[in-house]
């Protein structure tokens, strides 16, 4: 396994619809105070102000936990323990220096080496043509995380998408209501950062959950979306320009018999961990076995 990634959980073969999933939301399930305060936390924030002013704050969902269904059982496959953070928490818990202490104190004292960290849940989407080949975008160097590495369309669910107008609480926020944030928020990066129309996209299904060991385990969970159009569709529609076009500076296409040998290509060192984490999980839950990397520029 690649050190930066880590695989927290593997769904059942195909992936699992909306439908067989389910979110537990509950400040239990929010992280702990850090030792000694959360003033730490502010410093953070405000030096990366000061260096990037144009950031901002926001809530996020913060993975706790994840439990599947024995094999064979009824009902939902799998429950998400979920509760709330922010961006500010995440630069100042996963990004900071002290991530590996804040790691190890976690351990110590509660048994959960992800305790005191904020842990925020994004998503990414394995996005396949109908021609067979996987979408990847080449980041901006502008942006936050992973500059100039290449990546699978993705970002967060949105808790503010739920209760627009005023900030998130847990009791405003169903269970059933964020499950649907989690699966229309992956369809939604796919358009905005490859600017392709919803009704080309297929409903999502969930591979697993990977974790990206260079922000401290940060969680992502990773989807399988069909796309109606070939891949020459697809390029013309991402450089014509979408809501989210500043992001990335180019497409990449890969051919999905490739994907099986992809950590075999020059490729795999410029993926950024979630990638890596989204095509380790598609191989293993959608993919079949392949012929050698082959690369669309």
């Amino acid at each position: 396994m690649d050190p930066e990634v880590s695989l927290l959980l593997q769904c059942p073969w195909g992936g699992l619809p909306e439908e067989q999933v389910q979110v537990e939301l509950s400040p239990s399930y929010d992280r702990r105070p850090l030792p000694g305060g959360d003033k730490a936390i502010a410093t953070v924030w405000e030096n990366r102000l000061r260096a990037q002013p144009w950031l901002f704050d926001a809530s996020k969902f913060r993975l706790h936990s994840a439990i599947l269904a024995p094999a064979g059982s009824t009902g939902p496959q799998l429950l998400l323990h979920l509760g709330l953070t922010s961006y500010r928490d995440f630069l100042g818990t996963n990004w900071a220096s002290s991530a590996a202490w804040l790691r190890q104190q976690g351990a110590a004292d509660w048994g959960d080496r992800q305790a005191y960290l904020a842990d925020p849940l994004g998503v990414g989407a394995v996005l396949a043509t109908t021609d067979d080949f996987l979408v990847f975008l080449r980041r901006s160097k502008q942006v936050a995380e992973a500059p100039g590495m290449v990546d699978v369309p993705g970002g967060h669910p949105e808790p503010q998408a739920l209760c627009p107008g005023h900030s998130p609480r847990h009791e405003d926020l169903p269970g059933e209501l964020v499950v649907r944030e989690l699966f229309s928020s992956v369809l939604q990066e796919i358009c905005d950062e490859v600017n392709l129309p919803l009704l080309t996209l297929s409903k999502p299904l969930l591979l697993g959950i990977a974790c990206n060991e260079t922000s401290a385990g940060r969680a992502s969970a990773e989807f399988f979306v069909q796309c109606s159009l070939t891949s020459e569709q697809v390029r013309k529609h991402y450089l014509s320009g979408g809501l989210e076009a500043h992001e990335s500076t180019g497409i990449i296409f890969v051919e999905t018999q490739s994907i099986q040998r992809l950590q075999e290509a020059e490729l795999w060192s410029e993926l950024c961990p979630s990638a890596k984490g989204a095509i380790l999980l598609y191989n293993r839950v959608h993919g079949s076995i392949c012929e050698s990397p082959a690369l669309s520029p």
